[in-house]
């Protein structure tokens, strides 16, 4: 059922109507489902559909929720070329028409991979051998953008950015911690005194997995636009790669970590092949992947860390929020795992 007016977007229509030209009468709003960050919703006029991004309800803003920045971030990778986005339409800097900043983007149609194969579609082996294909030759090409010609270099600090993100990853898990998971606190420390002398720089986008690209069909893998630049920036393209890897599952993992990125079924490439195939087409030295790979399981154990701390507070009530403190165990034994055994 439709709600034309989603709570948190009281005053919206008027605003669409003097800024878009959309006649409030024939347009409608409604909630994309799913997500765990940034509120997504849909804008259907008569003859148009538009997306609109905007911060959670209740929580003050930060980085992650700068919707500002991430219009700005469309702007300049549409100014490098890089052809896969949604093209950005207006962004509201002010508060005073749903309460927080808020930006408009084009619906890219397509089809959006969540956690399990949609109902009624199958997929061959030879699906997800193409997409595994696509999805790392999109984020090589991401991290080979020029970016100075584009602006993209004015959107991040590279320098010291590895030091920076284990340091703040570590604080915000003690922050954040409600349970006692020595695996966790043990990898953070192994972070700390393991991160690389060598640094790379390159425009990275931090949260790049299956369910942030909108493909062509259930018949072709093609990437039409990658979604969620909220915590894009300038920085070590091997820390992104790092947690693209943290996100991909493969059969043999444990069930609670399969709920974030459709990988495993059979076709999808393995987490070895995935860095053969970047590091064949990347001029940088991959040597060290355990400790990107490590920081990336540790960060995504953090995320779920700082969603389920909001859920015990009562700040967030989707029932999906409660499972998460078994995402962070997972997240910590698998890390740890990885330490003890160097594997990936």
């Amino acid at each position: 059922m439709i709600n034309r007016e989603p709570k948190g977007l009281e005053g919206l229509l008027p605003y669409l109507e003097d800024n878009l030209g959309l006649e409030q009468k024939s347009t409608t709003l409604v909630q994309f489902k799913g997500g765990y960050s940034n509120l997504t919703y849909l804008i259907t006029s008569a003859d148009k559909q538009y997306v609109l991004r905007r911060p959670p309800l209740g929580l003050k803003i930060s980085k992650a929720h700068d919707m500002v920045r991430e219009f700005k971030v469309l702007k300049a990778l549409e100014k490098a070329e890089f052809s896969k986005i949604p093209k950005p339409i207006i962004c509201c800097e002010e508060d005073t028409v749903i309460g927080a900043p808020f930006f408009i983007m084009e619906k890219v149609d397509g089809l959006i991979l969540r956690n399990k194969i949609p109902e009624g579609m199958e997929f061959s082996s030879d699906f997800f051998a193409t997409l595994s294909r696509y999805t790392l030759d999109g984020l090589l090409a991401l991290h080979q953008l020029d970016l100075e010609s584009s602006g993209l270099s004015a959107l991040g600090k590279p320098e010291g950015y590895v030091e920076r993100q284990v340091l703040g990853w570590s604080e915000r898990y003690f922050n954040a911690k409600t349970d006692e998971i020595p695996e966790m606190e043990k990898v953070s420390d192994w972070l700390k005194e393991n991160m690389p002398e060598n640094q790379n720089i390159g425009f990275i986008h931090n949260d790049y997995k299956y369910d942030n690209l909108v493909l062509r069909g259930p018949d072709n893998p093609e990437i039409m636009a990658v979604l969620d630049w909220e915590m894009a920036t300038v920085g070590d393209p091997l820390m992104d790669l790092g947690t693209s890897l943290a996100y991909w599952a493969e059969e043999a993992d444990p069930d609670i970590l399969k709920l974030f990125n459709l990988t495993h079924p059979k076709g999808n490439f393995t987490r070895a092949k995935v860095i053969d195939y970047y590091a064949a087409n990347s001029s940088l030295d991959l040597s060290n992947m355990l400790f990107y790979y490590v920081f990336g399981v540790f960060k995504v154990g953090v995320i779920a860390q700082q969603i389920y701390k909001r859920y015990t507070l009562g700040f967030a009530q989707d029932a999906r929020f409660a499972a998460l403190i078994h995402v962070v165990k997972a997240c910590g034994t698998t890390g740890f795992k990885s330490i003890q055994t160097h594997k990936i």
